[in-house]
């Protein structure tokens, strides 16, 4: 087939808006016809407004042959059953993070998707940063070198204005502070870089809120081919995002100036071996639109998708060893 992609965008809060907002800039690639909200009176007048026909039911989304793949903007616990939908109706999937809460349910997920020949796209739009994707690049390259340590942060008190119904604020949902909400983002870049996770000891608290899940989080993981990464996050400061990768040959320190929702640029400082420590600044971009470009693109054949099935499994397979260890307190094998 030619021509942009005919989506249906489920879920249309906070994170499918956004998502329905950058996708005006992808007219080429990513077209909205079918919109799906539960509570269809909080968009009514969103989606009358750009011409999006809405619907509360996800099987009508399904049934529409309109539609070519769906965008899940979801809760977590729902990916598994949804993303089985979605491939049983012939539709390709792009889920926003994390994929599942399990191994299990992630190995399900893109086996199924991989047998069906469908693309599974992942909200993991960290790596569509242009600072990141440089990073990846060196790394690839072996500009770094040995990559021995990944220190990062990923901190907003969006959620504190939530009402205390919200899905993102049960325990049950979203287990250990932000690590679903933001840290799932610095593991998956941990994966990307480091491999299969072999243990991780993590540490959650409540400090300064009543988060039900807590509001604190620290996560330190050994890596089975070597390496480590320290993770953390809180629901409960200002914003803060740092992404730091130290290897034999260099190291580069990436901070992020605003959140992701509305980005505005980031400032890089990293120094080679032998070299002075250098800082720049580089601007604005939309990494969540462009995640969603590169999927449209690799639904057409013209791209292959980045975000392999193994990152996805080991990420979630380290996630699921992430929440235990929160539970016990102790190190935790990576299954």
């Amino acid at each position: 087939m030619a021509g942009p992609v005919g989506i249906a965008l489920v879920g249309m809060g906070w994170w499918g808006q956004k998502m329905l907002n950058v996708l005006q800039a992808a007219p080429d690639d990513i077209s909205v016809v079918r919109a799906v909200e539960p509570n269809v009176a909080s968009v009514r007048d969103l989606c009358d407004g750009k011409d999006i026909p809405l619907t509360s039911d996800y099987a009508d989304a399904l049934h529409d042959p309109a539609v070519e793949a769906v965008v899940l903007a979801t809760p977590h616990s729902l990916h598994t059953d949804q993303i089985a939908q979605a491939v049983g109706a012939g539709k390709h999937i792009f889920c926003e993070k994390p994929l599942a809460l399990t191994r299990a349910e992630a190995e399900k997920s893109v086996k199924l998707c991989a047998d069906a020949g469908l693309v599974l796209g992942m909200g993991h739009e960290r790596r569509w940063e242009p600072p990141i994707a440089d990073m990846l690049a060196m790394a690839d390259a072996g500009a770094l070198g040995r990559i021995h340590q990944i220190e990062s942060n990923f901190s907003h008190d969006k959620f504190l204005s939530l009402d205390r119904d919200n899905w993102r604020l049960k325990a049950d949902q979203a287990p250990a502070g932000g690590m679903t909400a933001t840290g799932i983002h610095l593991l998956d870049l941990s994966v990307r870089l480091l491999g299969r996770a072999e243990s991780v000891l993590c540490i959650c608290e409540q400090l300064s809120s009543d988060l039900p899940q807590g509001d604190t989080v620290a996560a330190y993981v050994k890596f089975a081919g070597g390496g480590t990464s320290y993770v953390s996050a809180s629901l409960a400061n200002p914003f803060m995002s740092r992404f730091t990768v130290y290897g034999s040959k260099g190291w580069i320190d990436i901070r992020d100036k605003a959140h992701v929702e509305s980005p505005d640029g980031w400032i890089v400082t990293s120094a080679m071996a032998g070299g002075p420590i250098v800082t720049v600044e580089i601007g604005k971009a939309e990494p969540v639109k462009d995640n969603l470009v590169a999927f449209a693109r690799a639904v057409r054949g013209r791209e292959i998708y980045p975000i392999t099935a193994d990152h996805l499994v080991n990420n979630i397979a380290l996630l699921e060893a992430v929440f235990a260890s929160a539970i016990s307190g102790k190190i935790e094998h990576v299954a």
